[in-house]
């Protein structure tokens, strides 16, 4: 059995980051064989000129689309002309619309303002003037871009928040 393989072949399926530890239980494996095929992994995908890259992050590692192939590719997929900023930024205002502006920055520091322009950009948000902030909500352009109806991907969001916690 090809590990390297095997662990490309999870993390190309799942829909989220997995971390080592889940890795090694889901396949059975132990440790030092998951982080040999995902030091390996990482390797040829640098090596290589690929579309895709073997990122780490705090909840875990994921395949992702290369920055510079994301825009060319949008139509494939949603979320890929994204970047995670601008994911996290939308996925606080589903959660808590109607939000301020204010709100957002406190959390996300000031890269939030660019991710609410480039959200706002894309119709997916809009930001009404309320004083000295602004008042972000969805749009229908949101609904329509998702599929789904922002009651419930607001469901899916806390669903994933509290399994999270757990």
């Amino acid at each position: 059995m090809n590990v390297k393989a095997l662990v490309e072949a999870s993390l190309f399926v799942s829909d989220k980051p997995l971390s080592v530890e889940r890795i090694c239980k889901i396949l059975n494996l132990g440790r030092e064989e998951v982080e040999k095929a995902l030091q390996a992994l990482r390797e040829e995908m640098d090596k290589e000129d690929r579309g895709i890259e073997l990122v780490e992050t705090p909840e875990g590692f994921e395949l992702r689309v290369k920055q510079e192939y994301r825009e060319k590719i949008v139509k494939f997929a949603p979320l890929s002309d994204l970047s995670d900023g601008m994911v996290r930024t939308l996925a606080i205002v589903v959660v808590k619309q109607p939000i301020k502006q204010s709100t957002i920055v406190k959390i996300q520091g000031n890269k939030a303002y660019d991710y609410i322009k480039k959200l706002e950009k894309k119709g997916l948000i809009k930001a009404e003037k309320a004083g000295r902030t602004k008042i972000l909500t969805t749009t229908p352009e949101f609904e329509r871009y998702f599929g789904k109806s922002v009651e419930e991907i607001k469901r899916f969001l806390e669903e994933e928040m509290k399994g999270r916690q757990a």
